[in-house]
């Protein structure tokens, strides 16, 4: 627990750091002389509570990104936008970026929580059920789902199973659709408006195989695939407190399913973060622009920005001890020490063919680490209070992380905390003693 604790001491270290960089002394410039350095990094930053509270900007963003981008609008280090919101386009999101920090950013510097979908081309032909906000349907689409359904539209077939408000039942008893496809599948990509509505429905295709024209079968075992997008239980809008997110949502179908058939609801899948999926998209779309831009140094460094212990700080430092388990796996000795201490190869041989799967997608990564750094101006509050008795309920009283996801304390702790994001973007030019023109 003394990570725990020095994790809200953390600002107690700003003075010295913002007193260090008053000084000037920056380290020595990387690159070429006359030209711009050549960076070894990429940034991943978070958006809500970031760069933005709402619809509105922090002030901060702004400063961050004149340092960010050069004379001629290009980005001096590689840039990746990584958000657990689902509910818009990629390049909605990004025109939405440009607007407010008043540089150009593309698609290819974003990344959604539904993003990674893009891989699970296995799912892409099957007939889906989607869930969500915002034009679900276009967004499944361009994720290359084919056969896609909304919550809407099985209302539309089904008018009787949406009996929770009295005012939307139907007037007129109508027979369902007949013939209506099949749902093999179900995806959902953020919190819904009609919460209600959304449960039951997804309920009634999981107990039903996806045929809803029949009946529940609460026995029946395994229930179809569940891909989900966006575990955040909170997150951070115009409002002082943090408002629910589609995590929440989570917990509401997760009890639900487990309370009407005693077994727990199976994921097929977990994106947007903390999930390693999410990061090594980011890490994916980093070393594409660093092609694109032909600079020759690998990015072996990456730093993570965000607001939430339990999704950003989390996700980050999950990623992090994933790279470092790789390099020790190309190490003979460390190998053998994993083997020693397992007791056989399967650990070893399990990590080789998730990274086999990845090549096979996106290629091996070349970053060797994933920094954390925690700003202040979201979901973190600097001034809360450790709790008194920490061996009582920890789990309870500080993991607002996902249900399939392992509490760890190191895993929340963050590498640096600072004010805000122009801090952030200080503290690493200066970690990795970067001086751009």
């Amino acid at each position: 627990m003394r990570g725990l604790v020095s994790l809200y001491r953390g600002l107690g270290t700003l003075s010295n750091r913002q007193a260090g960089r008053k000084t000037g002394i920056w380290g020595s410039r990387c690159g070429f002389c006359g030209t711009q350095p050549q960076p070894s990094f990429g940034l991943l930053f978070d958006i809500d509570g970031v760069l933005i509270r709402g619809r509105l900007p922090i002030p901060a963003a702004k400063r961050a990104f004149e340092k960010l981008v050069d004379s001629q609008g290009q980005f001096v280090v590689p840039v990746v936008f990584v958000t657990n919101a689902g509910n818009c386009l990629r390049q909605t999101k990004a025109d939405q970026l440009s607007h407010i920090l008043g540089v150009p950013i593309t698609q290819d510097q974003v990344i959604m929580s539904h993003s990674p979908l893009r891989m699970f081309k296995k799912f892409h032909d099957k007939c889906v059920l989607v869930s969500g906000q915002g034009p679900v349907l276009e967004i499944a689409h361009n994720l290359g789902f084919k056969n896609v359904v909304s919550i809407d539209m099985l209302r539309e077939s089904y008018p009787l199973l949406d009996m929770v408000d009295h005012n939307r039942r139907p007037t007129l008893l109508s027979s369902p659709v007949a013939n209506y496809p099949k749902v093999e599948a179900v995806v959902l990509f953020g919190e819904p408006v009609r919460w209600e509505t959304n449960l039951q429905l997804i309920i009634d295709v999981l107990l039903t195989n996806g045929n809803l024209s029949s009946i529940h079968q609460t026995q029946k075992k395994p229930h179809l695939p569940l891909l989900a997008c966006n575990m955040d239980l909170m997150w951070m809008a115009e409002a002082h407190s943090p408002r629910f997110g589609h995590g929440t949502f989570m917990v509401c179908l997760e009890n639900i399913y487990k309370k009407i058939t005693g077994e727990d609801l199976k994921y097929e899948a977990l994106m947007g973060k903390p999930s390693e999926l999410t990061y090594h998209f980011a890490e994916y779309l980093i070393r594409s622009q660093t092609m694109q831009r032909q600079w020759k140094l690998p990015i072996t460094s990456l730093y993570a920005i965000g607001d939430n212990l339990m999704t950003d700080i989390y996700g980050a430092n999950l990623y992090n001890r994933y790279l470092e388990e790789r390099v020790a796996r190309k190490n003979p000795k460390a190998v053998a020490k994993m083997v020693a201490a397992t007791g056989s190869t399967a650990a070893v041989s399990q990590d080789e063919e998730m990274d086999n799967l990845w090549e096979s997608e996106l290629a091996l990564p070349s970053a060797t680490s994933c920094k954390s750094v925690l700003v202040c101006t979201g979901v973190y509050n600097p001034k809360a209070e450790v709790p008194s008795d920490a061996n009582h309920c920890i789990k309870e009283t500080v993991f607002h992380g996902h249900r399939d996801f392992r509490f760890d304390p190191a895993l929340v702790e963050p590498g640096h905390i600072v004010q805000d994001v122009a801090e952030a973007v200080d503290l690493i030019f200066e970690q990795e003693k970067f001086v751009p023109q």
